[in-house]
């Protein structure tokens, strides 16, 4: 069933009557909640349609939002370089695939500058990405890091991941699930990491994420905790970003 939608505004009906802006309000879509649909669903479905970094992804042909995320963290560390080579864990629906492929000049597209490499994993089948190289894989599957390093013809320079374990709607489960399912790519990466490579990763703010982060400063020679301005401001995930892999060898 299609949503049923009304524009909230001044509440004018002439629309070809001017105004001058001044006490105007922006449109907003408001969604009714219809027959069969619950009220969560509804909220979700009012919060994308209004969201603008939905409306700009659309417009500048990103599959999703989370794109949005991923340029943003990479404006701040620049790790997408061009040349890179990056692993994009849980790539689906593609949006960081999508950046990345740009940033790392894996089209070669960009005069002079070095050509990388995109590599997308996932359980789920991804439509192909121009330039990325998608492979559908369970990246916990034993000889998975050998298959990415064949995949690849040696190690990466970035490994990212912005996946999530499927909510279970109670808060502390969802956070133990989500950072069990980072220190799995954290491990992951050690293993296809170059050295002096970045690894990027969703988390939740919880509390339990002390084991995690105590981890990668023992790996990386700088770890970060960034919430990007694409992130929503009432959801409780961050990303870590962590620069300057020490290497497979190093100890813990």
């Amino acid at each position: 069933m299609k949503p049923r939608v009304r524009i909230e505004g001044s509440g004018q009906c002439n629309m070809a009557k001017k105004t001058s802006g001044r006490g105007a309000r922006d449109l907003r879509v408001k969604v009714k909640t219809a027959r069969g649909r619950r009220l969560s669903s509804t909220l979700w479905l009012e919060r994308q349609l209004n969201d603008p970094y939905v409306k700009m992804a659309k417009a500048e042909g990103y599959r999703g939002r989370a794109a949005f995320k991923i340029r943003d963290l990479d404006d701040k560390y620049r790790f997408l370089v061009p040349g890179a080579r990056v692993v994009d864990l849980g790539c689906a629906p593609g949006g960081w695939c999508q950046i990345a492929v740009d940033r790392v000049n894996a089209l070669g597209q960009k005069s002079g500058k070095a050509v990388g490499r995109v590599l997308g994993i996932d359980l789920q089948q991804v439509e192909p990405i121009a330039g990325a190289e998608i492979h559908q894989l369970d990246f916990l599957d034993e000889g998975a890091d050998d298959k990415v390093r064949e995949w690849l013809g040696g190690k990466a320079d970035v490994v990212m991941s912005d996946m999530a374990a499927a909510s279970s709607g109670h808060k502390q489960t969802d956070h133990n699930r989500i950072i069990a399912l980072c220190e799995a790519a954290a491990d992951f990466a050690f293993d296809v990491l170059e050295e002096g490579g970045t690894f990027v990763a969703k988390v939740l703010a919880g509390g339990a994420e002390g084991e995690l982060q105590a981890l990668l400063k023992r790996k990386f020679t700088k770890v970060a905790n960034v919430k990007p301005p694409a992130s929503r401001a009432d959801s409780s995930e961050k990303f870590v970003v962590a620069t300057g892999f020490r290497g497979a060898d190093e100890t813990d």
